[in-house]
């Protein structure tokens, strides 16, 4: 590959990190608070690219043959250009219920001291997957004392055929990504597409069950009403 091709290479992939970075497309691709390492990634290879293609276009011509005729790298280098376009021109989906699928559930874990914080005031109060499952399975329930609930999720299937709701976790980027799931009892969403992000409102139940794909142990949540939603700005927990 020539100094043109890695230029032209570093531009286009400088670009669609800045693209990104921008936006909240790297939303589905890192955690949030990673923006600011993007936007300075993707400025330091726009830099490097213009001044890569700067000192492509100022060389003079050295390497010719008796022919007269300038040597060139191999053409097929330009084809490395096509993956940076297709993160351009093609935004992927969050990891959804395939990926939750074939990973095990996150081992919640419990918070320190005895006793977990009150839920704040209102009903129905909104919980993230994590603290719910947290709460149902080393507490007791005793925290979530009879609330009513809002969880937030996507919809994905057991190996029963019965929906569950997961998201997806991450510790850095989605390459780490690993679900949390959550069981459903109640008046589960029904004929609801694998993927479908849903709302739900609900109460604690004590019933639990082992993921089969890690054996953890995974809490139920007794839904009273759910209703189909967006996507979120922040697919991931």
């Amino acid at each position: 590959m020539n100094k043109l091709t890695q230029g032209v290479v570093l531009l286009l992939f400088g670009g669609a990190i800045l693209r990104a970075s921008v936006t909240d497309l790297y939303l589905r691709y890192v955690k949030e608070g990673l923006r600011p390492f993007l936007i300075a990634t993707g400025l330091l290879l726009v830099t490097a690219a213009i001044m890569t293609l700067w000192y492509s276009f100022r060389e003079t011509p050295s390497d010719e043959d008796d022919h007269g005729h300038e040597h060139h790298g191999p053409s097929v280098g330009w084809l490395l250009i096509l993956p940076v376009l297709g993160l351009l021109l093609v935004a992927p989906p969050a990891l959804g219920s395939y990926a939750a699928n074939q990973a095990g559930s996150v081992v919640a874990e419990p918070v320190g001291g005895s006793d977990y914080p009150a839920l704040p005031a209102g009903d129905p109060v909104e919980l993230s997957l994590v603290d719910y499952a947290s709460r149902a399975l080393f507490d007791a329930g005793k925290s979530l004392g009879g609330r009513e609930i809002s969880l937030t999720g996507f919809i994905t299937v057991a190996p029963d055929g019965s929906p569950m709701l997961a998201r997806m976790v991450l510790s850095c980027c989605a390459a780490d990504g690993r679900p949390i799931k959550i069981g459903l009892d109640g008046r589960t969403p029904i004929d609801v597409p694998a993927d479908t992000w849903v709302q739900l409102t609900g109460v604690y139940t004590a019933r639990t069950a082992k993921d089969p794909v890690n054996n953890v142990d995974v809490a139920y949540f007794d839904v009273r009403t759910w209703q189909e939603i967006p996507e979120p700005k922040q697919p991931y927990a």
